[in-house]
């Protein structure tokens, strides 16, 4: 259940994220709105996630996801470009939070 709290607050991190662009700065009251209220959700799920799983962890593993989605997203929606360093710095990160899922102290 927990990791649902998680996964909730990594998909509207990632929403309220694309939004932030959208909104040209706070300039556009649509995306503006949506973008503060999915990170208000956001941030409501992930302290009830937080109630079972150790910050670190919950934490290493919301900003790998968001990461990851959210420069996908940038590239296909936003046509920013994915370098191959800033791929490769990703791939490390991902590799950082599963080491850390895997052995971390959760795990213990």
């Amino acid at each position: 259940m927990h990791y649902l709290l998680l996964g909730g607050a990594i998909a509207l991190e990632i929403f309220a994220t694309t939004k932030l662009k959208l909104s040209e700065g706070f300039t556009k009251l649509g995306p503006s709105v949506l973008s503060l209220l999915g990170y208000g959700v956001c941030f409501f799920l992930f302290s009830k996630a937080l109630n079972r799983l150790d910050l670190g962890i919950a934490y290493a593993t919301w900003s790998a996801v968001g990461i990851v989605a959210t420069s996908v997203i940038a590239a296909l929606a936003f046509g920013q470009k994915l370098t191959t360093a800033g791929m490769v710095g990703m791939a490390l990160i991902v590799a950082g939070v599963l080491v850390v899922n895997l052995f971390g102290s959760a795990g213990h």
